[in-house]
């Protein structure tokens, strides 16, 4: 008998329509399941709507905005660019547009999902409310997100803000001088791309270098870059105070007052789950967001969690990742048969430029864990087609087990490393070591040359001077005897 919406019980109710929340609904709905997907805000979540997309977008026009003005490199006449700010924010949102019909409402119902829109909260473990309809299921999936979280600075709720949710849709004219709190990737990637657009960018990290989750000689390397560029970097900063002067913000921090046209917060995240009413439903959560086990149950175990309000590690990727393993762990009778999630393996990229990605370990954390390494660094200058490229600024870094192939991680700073870091994940996944690398066959030239390089750099360190002075003696054995017998002319005519 056919359940009108909202109308007897469901497989699943997921609670959240960003990536995690429609990987979940897309999957359980495709596999026969009775879904509902509530969603309070926009679907498609934070990356359609103010991360990953429009970003991206925004950075390929600042991108081509430096080549222009940078052309000498390539040869050209030196000139500035001609654009409008408007129109290119403008084209940014149209990108997005483009993109938006996958993840829209009319889709998701047209894959037999039921779609709420509103405000949801749970009522009791196996209830939850969305504008005054109860929804029941047997299962429960919590995708809410992450939100950009607001530091507590004094004066900082009496000033006009952006936040990564309101700066591609709010900032229609161009400021002419930007402060932004935070170095993070978020920070560093939207600071970089205004700078190319003509807005004055200043940075303030609190801490000792941009881009904390990365080794301090990619941070360093990266903020030499971004002041070459124009943008003033203050690390180790505390701001104590914000206040609005004459429509202009002015941060008083440690080292002296900042003054800018706007300001934009990107100094982290935080859950979205102060409006869930967990306690109702008896969840376990702490500031951090919900607590999960391995196969990513709550506390209580017909409740799952997926995406950033259960990830340490806040990327797209890995909120598709724990959808799909939600979605065979429901469907799954038998606990042997479900996933368990394992994030030792997971590639991040931030898209400054140089990008900069990274997969496994790093030196610092290497070090901290007491893990004995060896590193192979592969400069672009050493690959042909970075030098016909004029792109030669960056590095690849490769840690390998101490006396080992065995590959620990890779970070590498270059155009396109996000793309060119895989062949390292997939490495690492496939427990293929460098030496492999080395012997796989290349095209010539491309950047991807830098993972048979690094290949290359580890097999020279098994030419130990035991294994040297052995092929020494077999050329000079080789010389001595002449043209070897198959090859002479009265033996073998």
């Amino acid at each position: 008998m056919t359940q009108h919406k909202g109308e007897g019980i469901y497989n699943v109710v997921v609670i959240g329509a960003g990536t995690a929340g429609l990987v979940t609904a897309a999957g359980t709905a495709g596999l026969g399941g009775r879904v509902a997907l509530i969603e309070r805000n926009k679907m498609g979540g934070d990356c359609l709507n103010f991360g990953c997309v429009p970003s991206k977008a925004l950075i390929s026009s600042a991108r081509l905005i430096q080549r222009i003005r940078e052309g000498e490199k390539w040869g050209l006449h030196k000139q500035e660019p001609q654009f409008e700010f408007s129109d290119v924010m403008n084209r940014m949102r149209a990108r997005r547009a483009v993109i938006a019909p996958n993840d829209s409402e009319e889709r998701f119902e047209s894959l037999g999902v039921d779609v709420f829109r509103g405000e949801a909260r749970f009522v009791s473990p196996r209830e939850v409310e969305v504008d005054g309809r109860k929804l029941r299921a047997r299962n429960f999936v919590v995708a809410t997100g992450s939100r950009a979280e607001i530091p507590k600075i004094e004066g900082i709720d009496s000033v006009p803000y952006f936040t990564n949710e309101t700066v591609f849709d709010e900032l229609h004219e161009k400021p002419a001088s930007m402060i932004i709190l935070g170095g993070g990737p978020i920070g560093c990637e939207l600071g970089q791309a205004f700078s190319r657009l003509g807005v004055k960018i200043t940075i303030l990290q609190d801490g000792g270098q941009i881009l904390p989750p990365e080794d301090r000689d990619v941070a360093e390397f990266m903020q030499k870059r971004f002041e070459a560029e124009g943008i003033d970097v203050r690390l180790n900063v505390k701001t104590r105070r914000v206040r609005h002067v004459d429509a202009r913000v002015v941060a008083e921090t440690s080292v002296g007052e900042i003054y800018a046209d706007v300001l934009l917060i990107a100094a982290g995240r935080t859950p979205n789950i102060d409006r869930l009413n967990l306690k109702a439903a008896d969840v376990k959560h702490n500031e951090s967001g919900i607590e999960v086990n391995d196969y990513l149950q709550t506390s209580q175990r017909h409740i799952y969690a997926a995406g950033d309000v259960a990830n340490r590690l806040k990327f797209t990727h890995t909120a598709d990742l724990t959808a799909r393993a939600v979605v065979r762990n429901i469907l799954m009778p038998l606990p042997f048969l479900r996933q368990k999630v394992c994030c030792a393996v997971v590639p991040w990229c931030t898209y400054t430029d140089p990008e900069v990605a990274h997969v496994g370990l790093g030196e610092t954390q290497a070090r901290k864990d007491g893990t004995a390494y060896d590193l192979f660094l592969v400069p672009l200058t050493e690959l042909d087609r970075a030098v016909v490229e004029s792109e030669e600024a960056g590095f690849a870094k490769i840690l390998t087990r101490k006396g080992s192939d065995q590959i620990l991680g890779a970070t590498i700073v270059a155009p396109h490393a996000g793309d060119l870091l895989h062949e390292f994940v997939l490495a690492m996944n496939a427990k293929i070591g460098l030496g492999k690398i080395a012997a796989t066959i290349h095209a010539y030239p491309t950047l991807a040359e830098l993972a048979r390089k690094a290949g290359d750099k580890y097999n020279k360190t098994r030419l130990t001077p035991r294994a040297k002075k052995l092929f020494a003696w077999l050329y000079r054995r080789a010389r001595r005897g002449g043209a070897p017998r198959s090859q002479h002319p009265l033996t073998n005519p």
